[in-house]
């Protein structure tokens, strides 16, 4: 079992240009990586970035012959040999015209280890004037998420996924100890909640959180916060990226987890 595990979140501003999204990808994966970064989590949307109908157009299997999309981050994870969370993109449903939201995670050998379908789907009017319906082209998944990195637990969530402890519950159930989000959290929302959530999963679970985000301005005059960045179990923010493009790294650590639980053992306590 490792003690400690280096880990990057990769802050993008995507567009709707598949070959030139994942040419950043790559470059930012390398870089994470000769940073020391073992486990590297790119944002929602990192991939592709734009209208409904395009999303359909680049949705791609999991099974059979890889597409470009995951291609790309086995490719990425040989060459690194790095761990890749590839945040979420689409992936082909039941429904043609409503691929899943797919997280997948791919191990330093290039194999697919696990995949997971964001559950919360974002449906809302905001008061800046934004509407958006992401189950009117997005199908919802089911179930809850964890894989093992490097002797590490982590639980898989999307962006939306934030508002809802009971899936953080979930994953912790499973044995958790790090979670992901990579999220495309829009600015109106973000300036105010995305600190304030990503800290209380990380408090109420217990575990390292792991936010990679989208920012700045994307197609249909989307715009989304940044400020990717990294919590202890305590609630401590340890790295955060500031505008723009980059990323943040840090080091996840089994005895500030070990020591969080035991101080405080409130996951023992609970009741319902």
């Amino acid at each position: 079992m490792s003690d400690s595990l280096d880990i990057a979140a990769v802050q993008l501003n995507s567009k709707d240009d598949l070959g030139d999204n994942l040419a950043t990808c790559r470059a930012w994966v390398r870089r994470a990586s000769e940073r020391g970064a073992k486990l590297v989590v790119l944002p929602e949307n990192f991939a592709f970035f734009s209208a409904d109908a395009g999303r359909r157009r680049v949705a791609e299997s999991l099974t059979g012959k890889p597409g470009p999309i995951l291609a790309a981050m086995s490719d990425w994870a040989r060459e690194c040999s790095v761990t890749v969370v590839g945040g979420g993109f689409p992936e082909q449903s039941p429904d043609p015209d409503r691929p899943f939201n797919t997280c997948a995670v791919v191990a330093p050998s290039g194999e697919l280890v696990a995949s997971y379908r964001k559950i919360h789907l974002f449906d809302v009017d905001l008061s800046d004037g934004t509407r958006l319906r992401e189950s009117e082209a997005t199908a919802a998944g089911q179930s809850p998420q964890v894989v093992d990195v490097a002797g590490f637990k982590v639980g898989l969530s999307i962006c939306y996924d934030l508002r809802f402890p009971e899936l953080y519950r979930a994953l912790v159930d499973q044995g958790a100890e790090l979670i992901v989000v990579p999220a495309a959290f829009t600015l109106h929302t973000g300036k105010d909640h995305w600190h304030v959530l990503l800290r209380a999963r990380a408090i109420e679970a217990q575990a390292w959180v792991v936010g990679a985000g989208q920012w700045g301005r994307h197609p249909r005059d989307r715009v989304t916060y940044g400020h990717s960045l990294v919590v202890d179990p305590w609630g401590t923010i340890v790295a955060e990226a500031s505008d723009g493009v980059g990323l943040v790294l840090a080091r996840v650590e089994r005895t500030r987890l070990d020591e969080v639980r035991r101080g405080l053992p409130s996951l023992k306590h609970r009741r319902l």
